[in-house]
């Protein structure tokens, strides 16, 4: 997989490939889908592990701010496995926190990283999965250096850029039926800089109860 994605120039950073290649995405999609096709996926709950690619992407986006001892902020967790390469890319000595409002995925991501290259950064918890409405952030161990929101919000969520500390950055789907993926840079003076990567198609990031409904 991560092969094919530096062959079509997707990745191009070595530790990006590395990170991928450490942590298996088959241990974080539902038994029996084919865990390495370039696609995005559902996982049920009205939501969907994003296609390798966008991971890829997000990671590249990121990486100046995943270094290690730097900490970071998964917003839609999900099953875990962007938050995992996360915590391997700061390390033991950084913090990474995931959060996702759906219980019963937050209790699967938690037996995925546990399978995995991360599992003992979970154990010795540098690396945590929260149930949480991920537009609220997760105070406790802000300001983060790099966050990732991996649905798609109407609006950037005022919390998350309280959240993010001067010189750091976030990448989040913004728009309804229209989406773009904006970079998102808080300058060492707390100003912001906003700017476009592509576009893009996430499920929204929405409360719970929307989610389970299937609606905005």
């Amino acid at each position: 997989m991560t092969e094919q994605l530096r062959r079509y120039g997707v990745i191009k950073s070595q530790k990006v490939t590395e990170i991928m290649e450490t942590v298996d995405r088959g241990l974080f999609v539902p038994e029996g889908t084919p865990a390495y096709v370039d696609s995005p996926m559902s996982i049920g709950y009205n939501a969907t592990i994003s296609a390798p690619h966008m991971h890829a992407m997000c990671l590249e986006l990121l990486e100046e701010r995943l270094q290690p001892g730097m900490h970071a902020l998964d917003v839609g967790s999900g099953t875990g496995y962007l938050t995992a390469c996360f915590a391997l890319m700061v390390g033991p000595q950084g913090r990474v926190v995931g959060v996702e409002h759906i219980p019963e995925l937050v209790a699967w991501s938690i037996k995925n990283v546990g399978k995995s290259a991360a599992a003992p950064l979970l154990k010795e918890g540098s690396l945590s999965l929260h149930v949480g409405d991920g537009r609220k952030g997760w105070p406790e161990h802000a300001p983060y250096d790099a966050i990732h929101v991996g649905a798609a919000a109407a609006d950037v969520p005022q919390d998350l850029i309280d959240q993010l500390k001067p010189g750091g950055r976030m990448v989040i789907p913004v728009g309804t039926f229209f989406q773009d993926l904006k970079v998102i840079d808080k300058k060492l003076d707390g100003s912001i800089s906003v700017r476009s990567e592509t576009s893009v198609r996430y499920v929204p990031l929405t409360s719970r109860e929307a989610q389970i409904k299937g609606t905005d």
